[in-house]
């Protein structure tokens, strides 16, 4: 069930939720604010001084300026002339300070948003990840933090001086001409209406195109990933027509946010025009009239203009506004995700670790599924190498992702030296134990790269060293450029069993307490597990180790074997004190030994 505190503030307008995540950057969003303000305050000084020109040409020494003591249409035109060039130097520099504040601002908060998604997204448990699509992620991470740098760049500063030139010219109209200026407000309401229906209208559309976008960013990330198995398969043409699909859904959800959007400027120009029209008569008969000033005159017709015709940028600013609001509501719900898996208080010195682990009584279950782990028991006694074996699907790997915390037990203990290992530190915790699972992945990067990976500080003779344990350094001296070759994305440019032993370097660097191989050998060659097992030989000495295992001759020599089926332990003991028992172990030892005399 959903957190109420949660859905509470995911209910909450996206606008006020990016507020909050500003708030370390005030200073910079005040004085941003301040010169975009200002930059608009300065704009709308010439027609002002257009007036006061037409004015003084009209009225000489009856003209406004005269009043404050300026006589001669000489000097007061050459007043107007000076004061025509603070003003426009004034907008010119607000326009450059509020261009680089904006811009500052926009990559400033891209950057602290990004890192701060990607923070916590570390932070979330295993489960997260099997249930969403790294696509989307991606899309999150990238294509909506990038919208809302681009709205922050341009659309705030749009939507702040739309709103000064609204209320400044709006306020200076009733005050020179009341009677004339009600006529460049009867379309205000109307666009503002409008607006906010069209707001209303155009936001969950908005929603659907990043939801479509993150749809599709998920099926270009999974087939780029798996391209060695459309080729294999020549499945090109039937991924090509599912993207096509998604493409084509992507491109429909944007017809239909542009087809409401695009409809909203025609309509607003309609209304400007209406208000143009009737200030430039109304306003017009009453200056032949005599009374109204033809300098003031002059004023409402292009402040008329200012007022009402950036009305017409409404249309696409609001268009911004969504887009972008749209992608802050995904950005914001991913960092908003609650951790499931807390890191407990107590320190764990990796240096004083024993090694014994403990289940008691422990209880799991996968999401939406039926109990795997009913009240398991497992001792690993403190140095000792415990193999564990079984079909698919009985719950060995998930003893591996318990006990790292990637995911959390429902009942009973899980003990690392008499301590629950929810009150340690998870850094701590996960620190103690170096993991070399079936499923490789290196980064890429070099050789040295990969086997120092987690490792603080290590020196190219401590990376050699590892890679000699791990029976890795005979292959990577071929290599061309050896331990500062590149092993490519997932390291592609190296054969399954060479991956295998760097991972395997990786793990004798990080010289943890305790050791996990899940599965190590099971997707490699004959040469990579005699390879693996006579690294383990050496690196298995004085540290607890875990050794699930397909093929049993990894775990032949174990200190003791454990057999698992369906969450329970079935059968435990040595190699040969379980092939006498003629169980499941046997079965399964046969089965193997079958498969190696067929194959030789």
């Amino acid at each position: 069930m959903t957190d109420p505190t949660l859905r509470t503030i995911a209910d909450r307008p996206p606008l006020r939720r990016l507020l909050g995540h500003l708030a370390p950057q005030r200073r910079l969003v005040i004085t941003a604010v301040s010169c975009s303000l200002l930059n608009k305050l300065f704009d709308l000084a010439p027609p002002a001084l257009i007036g006061l020109a037409v004015d003084v040409v009209v009225r000489g020494q009856q003209s406004l300026l005269a009043g404050f003591g300026i006589s001669g249409a000489t000097n007061q035109l050459g007043v107007l002339a000076l004061l025509t060039m603070v003003i426009w130097s004034a907008e010119s520099l607000f326009e450059y300070l509020y261009g680089i504040l904006w811009r500052n601002l926009a990559q400033t908060t891209q950057h602290s948003l990004r890192l701060e998604a990607y923070a916590h997204l570390q932070r979330l448990e295993l489960a997260f990840f099997e249930q969403d699509s790294s696509g989307r992620l991606l899309s999150v991470l990238n294509d909506d933090i990038n919208q809302l740098e681009r709205f922050l760049d341009r659309g705030a500063n749009e939507i702040l001086q739309l709103l000064t030139t609204v209320l400044v010219v709006g306020i200076g109209m009733a005050v020179i001409a009341p009677g004339v200026a009600v006529f460049a407000y009867l379309p205000i309401p109307v666009i503002l209406v409008g607006s906010l229906r069209f707001q209303k209208r155009l936001q969950p559309r908005y929603r659907d195109v990043r939801a479509r976008a993150g749809d599709l960013a998920a099926r270009l990330s999974n087939n780029i990933g798996g391209m060695l198995t459309i080729k294999s398969f020549t499945a090109e043409a039937l991924e090509l027509e599912r993207l096509r699909g998604e493409s084509e859904a992507y491109r429909q959800s944007n017809a239909r946010a542009i087809r409401l959007s695009a409809a909203f400027i025609p309509l607003i120009r309609f209304a400007i025009l209406f208000a143009f029209l009737a200030i430039l008569l109304v306003g017009g008969f009453k200056a032949v009239a005599g009374e109204l000033e033809v300098g003031t005159y002059s004023v409402l017709v292009f402040i008329t203009q200012r007022l009402l015709w950036p009305l017409t940028t409404l249309g696409r600013t609001l268009d911004d506004y969504q887009r972008s609001m749209a992608s802050t509501r995904r950005v914001l719900d991913l960092i908003d995700t609650p951790i499931g898996i807390r890191s407990g208080p107590m320190v764990l010195d990796r240096r004083l670790v024993r090694g014994e682990l403990r289940f008691e009584a422990v209880d799991f279950a996968y999401d939406q599924r039926p109990p795997l782990l009913q009240d398991f028991n497992l001792v690993l006694p403190a140095g000792s190498t415990i193999g564990i074996v079984g079909s698919t699907g009985s719950g060995k790997s998930t003893l591996v992702k318990l006990l790292l915390r990637l995911h959390e037990h429902s009942g009973g203990r899980i003990l690392l030296d008499s301590r629950p290992i929810e009150t340690l530190r998870l850094e701590d915790l996960r620190r103690a134990i170096a993991l070399v699972s079936q499923d490789v992945y290196l980064f890429h990067g070099t050789v040295a790269e990969n086997i120092a990976y987690g490792s603080d500080a290590a020196d190219p003779a401590a990376i050699a060293r590892a890679a000699r344990l791990a029976e890795a350094a005979s292959f990577i001296e071929e290599l061309p450029h050896r331990y500062e070759t590149l092993v490519g994305e997932r390291g592609q440019r190296l054969s399954g069993g060479q991956r295998q032993r760097i991972a395997l370097a990786r793990a004798i660097l990080k010289d943890a307490p305790i050791l996990v191989l899940d599965e190590a050998t099971a997707a490699v060659d004959n040469d990579t597990e005699a390879a693996i097992q006579r690294s383990l030989e050496r690196i298995t000495r004085d540290r607890t180790t875990l050794v699930i295992a397909h093929r049993l001759s990894t775990i032949r020599h174990a200190d003791r074997i454990v057999v698992m089926e369906r969450g329970r332990i079935v059968e435990q003991g040595l190699h040969d004190d379980l092939l006498a028992l003629g169980g499941v172990y046997t079965n399964l030892w046969q089965v193997q030994a079958g498969e190696r005399a067929c194959a030789s």
